[in-house]
């Protein structure tokens, strides 16, 4: 791992660099959109919802869309004028920033509420997801970790670019390299 942020590896002809979090999103992306098609995603309640305060006309989208973002695992309801309450996320997310997760989704409703189609409307509600749910620019990953990430990403159709068509990895053929290195 480079600057905790990218992973390096090798195959018999080439040096790859995989950026961890744009792979990572990737995958999670997937993940949600395949658990989507088979069946509601998976959610943990949490201990105690977590309350949102938000501009009233976000509450209100949020609140219209609640049976929308249950499919995602994302239990919310109002709670109030201006606020709503978050008593399940998306198991997949493992620990994320509620507020901010919520918030990024009124925002993408907001944006998209009247042209897109359902699936288009869950596909991006599911980037967002992922984006919030992959791991981080600055983490230090152990080698299996790592390991697991790259098979993912061998396994995952698309796993070349992010959801927002950033590569995920970038690949120097050996032949390339020793010409840099004058050796060809």
């Amino acid at each position: 791992q480079v600057h905790e942020n990218y992973i390096v590896a090798q195959t018999r002809d080439s040096l790859i660099i995989v950026d961890q979090h744009a792979a990572h999103e990737r995958l999670v992306y997937e993940a949600l959109k395949n658990a989507l098609h088979s069946r509601p995603v998976p959610s943990q309640m949490l201990l105690l919802p977590e309350i949102i305060d938000l501009p009233e006309e976000d509450a209100e989208r949020l609140a219209l869309h609640s049976e929308t973002l249950a499919r995602f695992g994302l239990g919310i309801e109002r709670f109030g004028p201006g606020a709503v309450a978050v008593r399940e996320t998306p198991s997949m997310l493992g620990e994320t920033n509620v507020g901010q997760l919520v918030r990024d989704l009124a925002d993408e409703i907001a944006d998209n509420d009247t042209v897109d189609t359902l699936k288009e409307r869950l596909d991006k509600i599911a980037a967002t997801m992922a984006c919030h749910g992959s791991v981080r620019s600055g983490r230090l990953l152990k080698a299996e970790e790592m390991n697991a990430l790259l098979r993912q990403m061998e396994a995952t159709p698309g796993s070349g670019t992010c959801n927002h068509g950033r590569p995920t990895y970038i690949e120097l053929k050996l032949a390339d390299i020793e010409r840099l290195f004058g050796r060809r």
